[in-house]
């Protein structure tokens, strides 16, 4: 005997300007991506290279950006296999030009994951404040709070 799937709770989380109703369990998974990649922020500030800051940076930037796929794609949507920085910007317009900034560069965080010196110092720390603006703004457009895991100097 087989029971029936019980349908998850709707959610309202704003988007561009107006509220979408969203599946609860998606909602909960972009809450997940959210805290990953504010961990991920939080590793990046006390990494001991620029090459390991920069990539746990990257790697904040595709969870958070996940996390608004999490919420925002229909399901069966798919299209075949590609990168989270190809969809997004088809799913959350207004993240355009982030979405092309972090593709561009994807190739340096495989390189610096695997521990090539591709990154200066600057690039890292640059990264890194440019994933916590990311993050921030991906909370604000899921309605979720945010709270900066960088130190104001």
């Amino acid at each position: 005997m087989t029971t029936p799937m019980m349908e998850a709770p709707m959610l309202e989380v704003p988007t561009m300007n107006t509220p979408t109703r969203v599946n609860s369990s998606a909602f909960d998974t972009a809450r997940e991506l959210m805290d990953s990649a504010r961990r991920s922020i939080a590793e990046a500030t006390v990494a001991p290279t620029s090459s390991a800051r920069f990539a746990a940076a990257h790697l904040a930037a595709l969870r958070a950006a996940t996390a608004v796929l999490a919420v925002r794609a229909q399901q069966g949507q798919r299209r075949g296999v590609r990168s989270v920085w190809s969809l997004l910007p088809e799913i959350a317009v207004e993240f355009t030009e982030w979405s092309a900034f972090f593709a561009a560069t994807a190739g340096k965080r495989a390189q610096a994951q695997v521990g090539m010196a591709v990154v200066s110092v600057r690039e890292a720390d640059d990264l890194v404040r440019d994933a916590e603006q990311f993050l921030e703004r991906v909370s604000a457009s899921l309605g979720l709070a945010h709270q900066s895991v960088l130190i104001e100097s």
